[in-house]
């Protein structure tokens, strides 16, 4: 019994992230430049997350600014997909 509601379980998660995927795939088809924005800000923050702590502060500001710039591309995004 344990097993078959697990099974249930895995099979309910593995469909939910499938059609998610699905519908999260077509919504960024529709808008490539925001998913390239978006791809670019995420490669910004790798290269300042990697980079050393010793800029006065400035660093740790520009980390702020690019989390703050993906924030407002998604929720740009989803403005969109919603209208």
């Amino acid at each position: 019994m344990i097993r078959t509601k697990l099974g249930l379980g895995v099979a309910a998660l593995a469909f939910a992230l499938f059609f998610g995927s699905i519908g999260y795939a077509v919504a960024s088809m529709n808008q490539p430049h925001m998913m390239n924005a978006r791809n670019y800000l995420n490669s910004a923050l790798g290269a300042l997350n990697a980079a050393t702590a010793n800029k006065g502060g400035h660093r740790k500001n520009a980390i702020n600014l690019v989390n703050r710039a993906i924030n407002q591309v998604n929720m740009g995004m989803n403005y969109a997909n919603r209208h």
